[in-house]
């Protein structure tokens, strides 16, 4: 706003290969080649081994892992031989084991893996490829998931998510999107290929 620049929508499905190719064509033509990605749309399910579903496992992995395939591809097309930077958001769910999470747990995992080899793959053309790992953030999506899982007891369970980070909250989308800003500047020309967590201790602090 204080620059004077304005955000521009284009709605699509990222499970959608054919439609998220059109939209990164779109944004090429209309406003400029693709310079910075996060990709940051994500869905979760509760459930071990045993009670996630097939139609849970299918569900996050086309939307966390073939979704974020589906953009990076797209990006990495208009990115070559020019640079830019991709961050993709994991989550501490793919360095610990957190518990009823295993289809979450998985895609995330894979998110890792991803962009390692995008990483490795496009150094020379000048596109960095980084993670961020956030622990539990206070969002809508951490509101209708209490409501849908916990009904009756969203305060109880809210408090018990957030006791279990260290520091003794949620993080806030603003931190998370602060990291991502850096990430994407020039300020981090020098890092690629690497993870970043922000979980308030989570993974490194014992309560």
């Amino acid at each position: 706003e204080k620059s004077g620049g304005k955000g521009v929508f284009y709605q699509c499905d990222v499970a959608d290969e054919t439609r998220i190719s059109e939209v990164f064509e779109l944004i090429k033509n209309e406003k400029a080649p693709v310079d910075i990605l996060i990709n940051n749309a994500g869905v979760a399910a509760i459930g071990n081994v045993e009670t996630c579903t097939t139609d849970d496992l299918d569900r996050i992995y086309k939307v966390n892992v073939k979704g974020a395939y589906n953009c990076l591809k797209e990006s990495v097309k208009q990115m070559k031989g020019r640079g830019g930077s991709i961050i993709n958001m994991a989550s501490v769910a793919a360095h610990i084991g957190i518990q009823d999470r295993f289809a979450y747990s998985m895609s995330k995992g894979a998110i890792l893996a991803m962009s390692q080899s995008v990483a490795t793959d496009y150094v020379e053309e000048g596109i960095r490829c980084n993670t961020i790992s956030p622990g539990r953030v206070h969002t809508p999506f951490v509101d209708g998931f209490l409501a849908k899982n916990y009904p009756g007891q969203e305060e109880e369970m809210f408090a018990k998510l957030s006791a279990t980070q260290p520091i003794g909250r949620m993080g806030k989308p603003e931190e998370i999107a602060g990291l991502a800003l850096y990430l994407s500047s020039e300020e981090a020309g020098f890092i690629t290929g690497s993870d970043f967590s922000i979980d308030g201790g989570f993974t490194k602090i014992k309560n």
